[in-house]
């Protein structure tokens, strides 16, 4: 894992100067094999918890190494989670991630604003089901509340980022925006990190958030 905070000095319109941090994770100072260094795992439904392991990858988005949850368990609702923080409200959150297989589901997932694995913002990306949809999980139910249909394509890297200022959320997919929606069910910040469902097998690389 790499992580970088930088921050950023931009003019606001009344002249003065305003910060903001960005922290990127890209796994390549991780063990492969091991759980990358910073980061919680959590589940949210049934079945078995997942198995998060940095590997080395030849197509990696930056550098060598990705985030992978390996355990293919079945169980429909089942939603393993991997988060870090620090814990933001306003924010820009980003992931490289490619669909590696499932038959059940191959779906990408990030997650912010999470109090607990059961009560977070999740947006994802399906490759069986050539959509993007965006949730909110309130005591483990989740609940789409807005989506978009178009090809998400099985063995290729995609970006998946999500920006939310108070109520307001973009999604965006492979830099379109995909979803314009207003939600207010988590107004305090939290934690933000990846998701998969069911039997879904995928990498994550670049999982960036810069505060807003």
């Amino acid at each position: 894992m790499k992580r970088s905070i930088l921050l950023v000095a931009l003019l606001g319109t009344a002249g003065l100067a305003q910060e903001k941090s960005m922290t990127t994770f890209n796994f390549d100072t991780d063990t492969p094999g091991q759980a990358p260094k910073g980061f919680q795992f959590g589940l949210t439904g049934k079945g078995r918890p997942g198995q998060w392991v940095v590997q080395a990858v030849d197509d990696a988005p930056s550098g060598k190494n990705v985030l992978v949850q390996t355990d293919g368990d079945g169980t429909d609702y089942r939603f393993p989670i991997a988060y870090t923080g620090p814990e933001l409200k306003d924010l820009r959150l980003s992931v490289k991630c490619k669909p590696i297989r499932g038959k059940g589901d191959q779906g990408c997932g990030i997650i912010w604003r999470l109090k607990d694995a059961d009560n977070y913002y999740i947006t994802r990306a399906n490759a069986l089901e050539d959509n993007v949809h965006l949730y909110h999980v309130v005591k483990g139910r989740r609940d789409r509340f807005a989506g978009w249909n178009g090809k998400v394509t099985s063995g290729a890297w995609h970006e998946l980022a999500v920006e939310m200022v108070g109520d307001h959320v973009q999604v965006f997919f492979d830099g379109r925006k995909v979803i314009d929606e207003h939600d207010g069910t988590f107004k305090d910040a939290g934690k933000f990190g990846v998701w998969t469902k069911a039997d879904s097998i995928i990498q994550f690389d670049d999982l960036t958030a810069i505060a807003k």
